[in-house]
């Protein structure tokens, strides 16, 4: 009987150790449970941090390299104007220099029909004399007019022009008096006879005519 009763006490014994380890043994998992999620939490933690910092990072490494793309536009613009303002100055110094070789051209030509219709002229003021000396029946005479026509003709396809006077107003810039006349068939001023013949190129006087005027 005691025998029995203390195998029974045994057993109560061993059944509350078990479970009083089986509660020490819950303690634990929740604290171990616990504990892991504190990690978990403290891990995140760090985890958002990191990605906070290397977005900022991010951040300020994209606001350097935009500053850096809008220097470099800053500094192209600037070597398009520069290139743009020198491109335009070179256009106007490459007008002014066609303008410039053109009026050159010009005037050299010019130059060289005064001095060849200069050379000329004598020439013309002889087949004139010619002209008015010989019978105009003969062939001697249609040969020196046709000769003097041609020339007149060369002086007119190259712009020189003979200049008016006969009745003409007296024009110092054209004419050239050498001598006053008496007579009422003209008025004072006016040209009475060319002497000889002047000519002119556009705005040029080559030879001014030499005549009489009435006065």
């Amino acid at each position: 009987m005691n025998k029995e009763k203390e195998n029974i006490d045994l057993e109560e014994n061993l059944k509350s150790e078990n479970e009083e380890a089986a509660e020490v043994n819950e303690d634990l998992k929740a604290q171990t449970a616990a504990a892991d999620s504190e990690s978990e939490a403290a891990s995140e933690s760090e985890t958002a941090g990191n990605e906070g910092i290397q977005l900022e990072l991010s951040r300020e490494e994209l606001i350097e390299e935009l500053r850096e793309k809008n220097e470099k536009i800053a500094a192209m613009d600037a070597e398009i104007d520069d290139l743009l303002s020198r491109l335009q100055r070179l256009q106007a110094d490459f007008v002014n220099y066609r303008k410039r070789s053109e009026k050159e051209k010009a005037e050299m030509t010019t130059r060289g029909k005064v001095q060849l219709c200069s050379s000329l002229l004598p020439v013309i003021d002889n087949f004139e004399r010619a002209l008015k000396a010989e019978d105009q029946e003969n062939d001697f005479y249609r040969g020196v007019e046709m000769i003097y026509n041609q020339l007149v003709k060369s002086f007119a396809d190259a712009g020189i022009k003979e200049i008016a006077a006969q009745g003409e107003e007296f024009n110092p810039e054209y004419h050239e008096a050498i001598m006053r006349v008496e007579t009422d068939e003209y008025e004072e001023g006016t040209v009475t006879e060319v002497v000889q013949k002047g000519f002119v190129l556009e705005d040029r006087v080559i030879r001014p005519a030499m005549v009489k005027v009435a006065g």
